[in-house]
């Protein structure tokens, strides 16, 4: 009964593309007006097209990682890109459409990251292998949208631009204090130190990237400039000229969106200034893949800009400007993805078959999450005072910025 109901609900609701899809009794199924997205898929679990049903999304994830579902020739872009393409714009009876959007928020507000559960959630992702992250990042170890200002630049060239971007954008002067919230692997805050003089603190709550960042700012002769903690954002206490945050604050989760903002404004001093670049969308709230929640990146949200500034606006900071990369982390995306491929051999001995898969799954969704979907990167430049940062962008391409 499932698989009929599954046919139905594809020949119902398949409006471009084409799918082939072999069920696990062995028939195949043509289905779609032709041309491409054309995906050939196999399901070898019969308890495919009832789980479907109830997460989709959950379930398609699982399946790949498993094995319980094939794609001719492993292509994982064609089909994600079919199934959000034929997702855009499908109708939904009115009810349904309103339990769906009721069910999304409160999964939205049932994430509590508290200090603990902070610490694990990022160990979940970041603690697993350091190699790993040298196999696809490239020499910056940027895990983060890379800046590519000509699209002919090599990642690191891309990553290189988007540090100096940053360091531009927080209109640094030799000796400012500088807070880096979610630091990573270091390598902003050792930039912010070389280039522009500054003292930085980096702080995040993996130990891998800690003692990463840590030989690093070493090797560079930086450790009297740049010192990184293993401490949560909420637990400092200090005063700094600028705070920066790339790649973080979409991993605070929507009921945190107030207190991480209100942090940021206490840590500045009166004339300081906020730089937090973040994953955002263009669309209206709604929440992320329930399988990148539970596999890649728990108690994560990425929040439209109507969410961000609710809550802003609430912390006598204001919006100096707001920058929107679109391109950028698709691109990003499609490096790491090549240079994952490049190095498969070395990450099989790494980690076993069902990690790959669901790294492969996660690298290519991620990009098309980008190019077919809502998702964009949003900077948002904050001060507390009207004028600290200057009324015109001129100042970026300056002959020392550009």
């Amino acid at each position: 009964m499932w698989d009929r109901l599954l046919i139905a609900f594809l020949r119902f609701g398949v409006r471009t593309g084409t799918i082939h899809l072999t069920l696990p009794d062995g028939a195949t199924h043509h289905i779609g007006p032709g041309g491409a997205p054309e995906v050939a898929v196999t399901l070898h679990d019969p308890q495919f097209s009832r789980k479907f049903f109830a997460r989709p999304d959950l379930t398609m994830g699982e399946a790949y990682m498993d094995g319980r579902l094939t794609i001719a020739n492993d292509d994982i872009r064609s089909l994600i890109t079919f199934a959000l393409r034929n997702a855009r714009g499908r109708k939904v009876w009115p009810p349904f459409k309103q339990i769906a959007t009721l069910a999304a928020w409160a999964k939205s507000w049932s994430i509590w990251n508290h200090v603990g559960i902070a610490r694990r959630n990022v160990a979940h992702h970041y603690d697993i292998s350091e190699e790993l992250y040298d196999l696809f990042l490239g020499d910056t170890k940027q895990y983060t949208c890379a800046y590519f200002r000509r699209p002919d630049m090599t990642l690191e060239e891309a990553q290189t631009a988007k540090m100096a971007h940053i360091g531009a954008k927080l209109l640094l002067r030799p000796g400012m204090r500088v807070l880096d919230i979610g630091c990573g692997f270091g390598t902003l805050a050792i930039a912010l130190a070389r280039d522009h003089g500054a003292q930085v603190v980096g702080v995040t709550l993996s130990e891998v990237q800690l003692a990463e960042a840590r030989r690093r700012a070493a090797e560079a002769g930086l450790s009297d400039q740049v010192e990184f903690r293993l401490q949560d954002y909420r637990a400092v206490n200090e005063r700094f000229d600028r705070v920066v945050s790339v790649g973080m604050m979409e991993h605070v989760g929507l009921p945190h969106l107030r207190t991480y903002f209100q942090k940021v404004a206490d840590l500045l001093t009166p004339d300081g200034v906020a730089l937090i670049h973040y994953i955002g969308r263009w669309s209206p709230p709604t929440t992320i893949s329930p399988w990148f929640n539970k596999y890649i990146f728990p108690g994560a949200y990425c929040p439209a800009v109507s969410e961000a500034m609710r809550v802003v606006e609430k912390t006598g900071m204001i919006l100096a400007d707001l920058e929107v990369w679109r391109g950028h982390y698709e691109h990003t995306l499609q490096e790491w993805l090549k240079r994952f491929d490049r190095n498969i051999d070395r990450i099989r001995q790494l980690q076993d078959d069902r990690f790959v898969r669901m790294w492969r799954y996660y690298l290519q969704s991620a990009e098309l999450s980008f190019s077919e979907a809502h998702l964009v990167i949003h900077q948002l430049h904050l001060a507390k005072g009207r004028y600290t940062v200057p009324v015109t962008r001129d100042y970026l391409y300056t002959p020392s910025n550009a």
